[in-house]
Protein backbone atom coordinates (compact mmCIF):
# COMPACT_ATOMS: atom_id res chain seq x y z
CA UNK A 1 0.00 0.00 0.00
CA UNK A 2 1.47 3.37 -0.97
CA UNK A 3 2.28 5.77 1.83
CA UNK A 4 -0.31 8.32 0.65
CA UNK A 5 -3.02 5.65 0.71
CA UNK A 6 -2.00 4.57 4.21
CA UNK A 7 -2.02 8.20 5.41
CA UNK A 8 -5.51 8.70 3.94
CA UNK A 9 -6.85 5.59 5.62
CA UNK A 10 -5.28 6.54 8.95
CA UNK A 11 -6.93 9.97 8.75
CA UNK A 12 -10.24 8.31 7.86
CA UNK A 13 -9.81 5.98 10.85
CA UNK A 14 -9.15 8.89 13.20
CA UNK A 15 -12.24 10.69 11.94
CA UNK A 16 -14.41 7.57 12.19
CA UNK A 17 -13.21 6.84 15.72
CA UNK A 18 -13.91 10.40 16.82
CA UNK A 19 -17.30 10.35 15.10
CA UNK A 20 -18.35 7.15 16.85
CA UNK A 21 -17.12 8.55 20.18
CA UNK A 22 -19.57 11.44 19.81
CA UNK A 23 -22.42 8.92 20.00
CA UNK A 24 -20.92 6.46 22.48
CA UNK A 25 -19.81 9.07 25.01
CA UNK A 26 -21.60 12.31 24.12
CA UNK A 27 -21.42 14.02 27.53
CA UNK A 28 -17.71 14.75 27.21
CA UNK A 29 -18.37 16.49 23.88
CA UNK A 30 -21.48 18.30 25.10
CA UNK A 31 -19.34 19.89 27.80
CA UNK A 32 -16.99 21.58 25.31
CA UNK A 33 -19.62 22.99 22.94
CA UNK A 34 -19.12 26.77 23.11
CA UNK A 35 -22.00 28.31 25.00
CA UNK A 36 -22.45 31.04 22.38
CA UNK A 37 -23.79 28.48 19.89
CA UNK A 38 -27.57 28.36 19.67
CA UNK A 39 -29.51 25.25 20.57
CA UNK A 40 -28.65 22.21 22.61
CA UNK A 41 -25.04 21.09 23.08
CA UNK A 42 -26.21 17.52 22.35
CA UNK A 43 -27.43 18.64 18.92
CA UNK A 44 -23.98 20.08 18.16
CA UNK A 45 -22.33 16.91 19.49
CA UNK A 46 -24.43 14.73 17.22
CA UNK A 47 -23.97 17.03 14.23
CA UNK A 48 -20.19 17.03 14.63
CA UNK A 49 -20.21 13.24 15.04
CA UNK A 50 -22.18 12.85 11.81
CA UNK A 51 -19.81 15.28 10.09
CA UNK A 52 -16.77 13.29 11.22
CA UNK A 53 -18.30 10.03 10.01
CA UNK A 54 -19.15 11.57 6.64
CA UNK A 55 -15.66 13.04 6.33
CA UNK A 56 -14.16 9.66 7.24
CA UNK A 57 -16.11 7.98 4.46
CA UNK A 58 -15.13 10.68 1.99
CA UNK A 59 -11.43 10.52 2.87
CA UNK A 60 -11.45 6.71 2.70
CA UNK A 61 -12.79 6.67 -0.86
CA UNK A 62 -10.28 7.65 -3.57
CA UNK A 63 -12.98 9.23 -5.72
CA UNK A 64 -14.00 11.75 -3.02
CA UNK A 65 -10.73 11.95 -1.10
CA UNK A 66 -9.50 15.31 -2.39
CA UNK A 67 -12.64 17.30 -1.57
CA UNK A 68 -13.27 15.39 1.68
CA UNK A 69 -9.72 16.00 2.88
CA UNK A 70 -10.08 19.72 2.16
CA UNK A 71 -13.36 19.72 4.06
CA UNK A 72 -11.61 17.85 6.89
CA UNK A 73 -8.96 20.58 7.13
CA UNK A 74 -11.74 23.17 7.39
CA UNK A 75 -13.54 21.02 9.97
CA UNK A 76 -10.39 20.86 12.12
CA UNK A 77 -10.19 24.65 12.03
CA UNK A 78 -13.91 24.85 12.83
CA UNK A 79 -13.66 22.76 16.00
CA UNK A 80 -10.88 24.93 17.43
CA UNK A 81 -13.43 27.03 19.41
CA UNK A 82 -14.55 23.87 21.23
CA UNK A 83 -10.95 23.12 22.18
CA UNK A 84 -10.52 26.70 23.37
CA UNK A 85 -13.74 26.36 25.40
CA UNK A 86 -12.36 23.19 26.98
CA UNK A 87 -9.06 24.90 27.87
CA UNK A 88 -10.92 27.81 29.48
CA UNK A 89 -13.32 25.56 31.38
CA UNK A 90 -10.54 23.27 32.60
CA UNK A 91 -8.16 26.00 33.81
CA UNK A 92 -8.88 25.15 37.46
CA UNK A 93 -8.69 21.36 37.08
CA UNK A 94 -5.75 19.23 38.23
CA UNK A 95 -2.53 19.69 36.24
CA UNK A 96 -2.84 16.54 34.06
CA UNK A 97 -6.34 17.50 32.89
CA UNK A 98 -5.32 21.11 32.36
CA UNK A 99 -2.31 19.93 30.32
CA UNK A 100 -4.53 17.68 28.20
CA UNK A 101 -6.92 20.55 27.47
CA UNK A 102 -4.10 22.92 26.57
CA UNK A 103 -2.36 20.21 24.54
CA UNK A 104 -5.37 19.91 22.24
CA UNK A 105 -4.91 23.49 21.01
CA UNK A 106 -1.60 23.13 19.13
CA UNK A 107 -2.65 19.65 17.97
CA UNK A 108 -5.07 21.30 15.54
CA UNK A 109 -2.15 22.56 13.42
CA UNK A 110 -0.72 19.14 12.48
CA UNK A 111 -4.26 17.81 11.96
CA UNK A 112 -5.01 20.60 9.47
CA UNK A 113 -1.67 20.04 7.74
CA UNK A 114 -2.27 16.29 7.59
CA UNK A 115 -5.67 16.76 5.97
CA UNK A 116 -4.20 19.22 3.46
CA UNK A 117 -1.43 16.75 2.67
CA UNK A 118 -3.99 14.01 2.02
CA UNK A 119 -5.90 16.39 -0.27
CA UNK A 120 -2.75 17.25 -2.22
CA UNK A 121 -1.79 13.61 -2.58
CA UNK A 122 -5.22 12.51 -3.80
CA UNK A 123 -5.81 11.81 -7.47
CA UNK A 124 -7.98 14.27 -9.31
CA UNK A 125 -11.45 12.86 -9.97
CA UNK A 126 -11.96 11.64 -13.53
Amino acid sequence: MPRSERSSLLLAGLLATAGVAHFVSPRQFDAIVPRVLPGSPRTWTRASGVAELALAAGVALPRTRRVAARATAAFFVGVLPANIQMAVDWRDRPAPQKAAALGRLPLQVPLVLWARSVAKGARRPA
